[in-house]
């Protein structure tokens, strides 16, 4: 049944406010999944499923999906369209407000997959990726310059960039354009996969302060990292100048230059305590 169909049988209109659109490709669906690489013993957390066409997709190949849904007018509906998925569990709640281990369970692994509204995109990454049980992998349907963001390279590297790559592999899986979904959007869509690791692949024993350095040196990105640094993290320029050098790195040079590696020397160097 077509997504328009489906809505008019149950009296329903995508809310523009929750950034509701609805996949309306079964070609994509099925790429989604496949990106998942989903085993029959997977538990699988899957965010906004709307009308439940991916729920039904994925309850296919996993042990256990856990939809959490937030509108309570599409959990209704859920539960009227997938009676005969038994491994499905449908949660009405908000995301953001939901620790994933209590979603699936003390020390049980999991993978997350959605198409998210873009609005969300940023906060249910770092929802999962700092989490204190993260997924194994997430595979997501995202805006197509967010994808392009979180895919970057040293040179062009952005605070989102960092803020993934320090959890999680990104790779691209495909591009999606907006004609797939219902009602369409202005800007077309990219499924990102993202593996994440067990640990993180540059050495840092500061978290905090590692993300207190790189959100400095990208809070001005079009001043020369002495000057960004020392602004952002109310320190001297000479200060920040000494820290740079010593980490190897050129007073001058500016954030989206750095590379992960770059920005784990430079961290513990900054600790603003000590001056």
């Amino acid at each position: 049944m077509s997504v328009q169909r489906l809505l008019r049988q149950h009296g329903l209109r995508p809310r523009q406010r929750l950034g509701q659109r609805f996949l309306a490709d079964e070609g994509v669906l099925a790429r989604i999944v496949a990106a998942a690489e989903i085993a029959p013993t997977d538990t699988v957390v899957e965010v906004g499923p709307g009308l439940g066409s991916l729920t039904r997709a994925l309850a296919a190949q996993a042990g256990r999906v856990i939809a959490v849904e937030l509108d309570a007018q599409l959990v209704a509906v859920l539960h009227q369209c997938l009676p005969d998925c038994p491994n499905v569990t449908i949660v009405q709640g908000d995301i953001l407000q939901l620790a994933p281990a209590e979603l699936v369970g003390p020390h049980v692994p999991y993978l997350v997959v959605a198409n998210l509204p873009y609005y969300i995109t940023s906060p249910v990454l770092r929802h999962f990726l700092e989490a204190s049980r993260p997924p194994e992998r997430l595979v997501l349907m995202i805006q197509k310059e967010v994808a392009q963001r979180i895919l970057a390279t040293p040179g062009h590297l952005n605070l989102l960039a960092v803020s993934v790559q320090f959890y999680a592999r990104p790779r691209l899986v495909g591009h999606v354009p907006a004609a797939a979904f219902y009602p369409r959007p202005q800007v077309d869509s990219a499924i990102v996969r993202l593996d994440v690791y067990h640990q993180p692949p540059v050495p840092v024993d500061d978290v905090p302060q590692f993300f207190r350095v790189v959100a400095a040196g990208f809070g001005q990105r079009r001043k020369q990292l002495k000057n960004a640094l020392a602004h952002g993290l109310g320190l001297p320029v000479a200060i920040a100048t000494e820290a740079l050098a010593a980490a190897g790195i050129a007073p001058q040079q500016r954030a989206e230059s750095l590379s992960l590696d770059d920005w784990a020397r430079l961290a513990p160097r900054l600790q603003v305590g000590e001056y």
